[in-house]
């Protein structure tokens, strides 16, 4: 599918604001920001970049859950923190999409961060003496 590059921009504004919007702000608003019907702006958000604005805004949302998880924050803080009122949905939709329950990736990720530091220590001792040398 062939797209004018004003067009172009206007889909590329508007994933940037999807991007940043913290507030969730409704896709009418977005498009109408950026000059495209609703209808038409998720038609040619799909052809363009694969998913529709929904489909970016849940991924970017658990893309920062990820990293919220693995940065330490609980479950339930992380919830909140990426705007979804529900723990259970949250947790179901996270399950679905990443393979994996969120306090079982933040479970993972907590224990490779303990064994980090000491895992480098641990394989010294595996190397010869004359490493050391």
């Amino acid at each position: 599918m062939l797209i004018a590059r004003a067009s172009l921009r206007r889909l590329c504004r508007a994933r940037d604001l999807l991007a940043i919007d913290d507030d969730a702000r409704p896709l009418v608003d977005i498009a109408r920001a950026v000059g495209i019907s609703p209808f038409h702006f998720i038609r040619q958000f799909d052809a363009v970049f694969g998913e529709t604005p929904h489909q970016f805004r849940t991924r970017a949302r658990l893309d920062r859950a990820k990293q919220l998880l693995a940065g330490g924050a609980s479950v339930t803080e992380t919830c909140m923190e990426v705007g979804f009122s529900s723990l259970g949905s949250f947790s179901q939709l996270f399950a679905r999409r990443v393979g994996v329950s969120p306090s079982a990736y933040h479970r993972v990720w907590q224990v490779q961060q303990s064994f980090a530091y000491h895992g480098c220590f641990s394989l010294m001792f595996a190397l010869p003496r004359a490493a050391f040398e």
